[in-house]
């Protein structure tokens, strides 16, 4: 049954059925008399037809017996692979089963996992906290201690300038007093002196400069010496008395001058005699004090 190309229906005694019954149909035509009469017509082709009906039988035949050996040997495939579905559906249970137990194992191990991170990271946190909190002492201890330092920089610096603008005050005091006394051997030497303090000085940043003779008056830059008033418009400057001063380019302190006549305000000191040197400014100058530049 499971061999269908082997299994057939034994077809030669159908074959002899047929050969038969032609022979029969040839022998009636042979032996009637001619014409052939009806009667004789009707057997011939009955004989021809029951012999071709017995010749093709065992095909049909066969053609059923193997239609209805494929119908069997499907059934029997369907029922192998109903069997092996059972058997994949037994297997899909067990695994089901199986990885329900593993997901209980990791869901346990996965609330475990998930207490000992959460108290890790609150230990984390406290631990941030508290570096933070350390770390925000020491920055503020730190910026105090600088500022601290930077305050103590500032007073020194000052207190350097205010030394180094009263040493300057005197030479430039010194400088005039040589340049009055119209001895040239005397003043040259001074001068070459005054130089080179100036030039020292410029080396820190600290640049005296001193007002030009018969130049305006510039209220930003001159102030008059022994007044406080401003001078009328128009008003030029006759000579510096006192030197004035920059720091890395901020004014420290302007030039003290006197004007020319009828151009100075009225004085509230009595006024010297031209031949005196100028007075040396105490606290960085004739009234006078530096600030720390900011």
């Amino acid at each position: 049954m499971n061999d269908v190309a082997n299994w057939k229906v034994p077809k030669w005694i159908f074959l002899i059925s047929d050969v038969l019954l032609l022979a029969l149909a040839y022998f009636i035509v042979w032996k009637s008399p001619h014409p052939i009469g009806k009667w004789e017509i009707i057997a011939c082709f009955a004989s021809a037809a029951l012999g071709t009906m017995i010749g093709t039988l065992p095909f049909i035949l066969d053609y059923r017996a193997m239609g209805n050996a494929l119908e069997v040997n499907a059934l029997g495939a369907v029922a192998e692979k109903i069997q092996n579905l059972e058997k994949l559906a037994a297997q899909i249970s067990s695994a089901t089963n199986q990885w329900a137990g593993v997901q209980e194992t990791v869901q346990g191990n996965s609330d475990k996992t998930v207490a000992v991170t959460k108290e890790i990271a609150d230990r984390m946190a406290e631990e941030i906290r508290l570096f933070s909190e350390f770390m925000k002492k020491m920055n503020d201890s730190e910026k105090a201690t600088l500022r601290l330092e930077v305050e103590k920089m500032r007073r020194g610096e000052l207190e350097w300038l205010q030394v180094l603008v009263n040493i300057l005050d005197h030479v430039f005091a010194l400088h005039t007093a040589a340049m009055r006394s119209g001895d040239v051997k005397f003043a040259a030497p001074i001068t070459t002196f005054q130089n080179a303090c100036r030039d020292t000085a410029r080396r820190l940043g600290l640049m005296p400069f001193a007002a030009e003779p018969d130049k305006p008056f510039d209220a930003e830059r001159h102030q008059v010496a022994g007044s406080k008033e401003m001078p009328p418009a128009g008003a030029v400057v006759a000579e510096t008395v006192g030197s004035g001063y920059t720091f890395q380019g901020r004014l420290l302190r302007p030039a003290l001058v006197r004007l020319r006549d009828g151009n100075a305000p009225a004085e509230t000191q009595p006024p010297k005699p031209a031949s005196a040197a100028p007075p040396v400014p105490e606290k960085a100058g004739d009234g006078f004090s530096l600030e720390s530049p900011e």
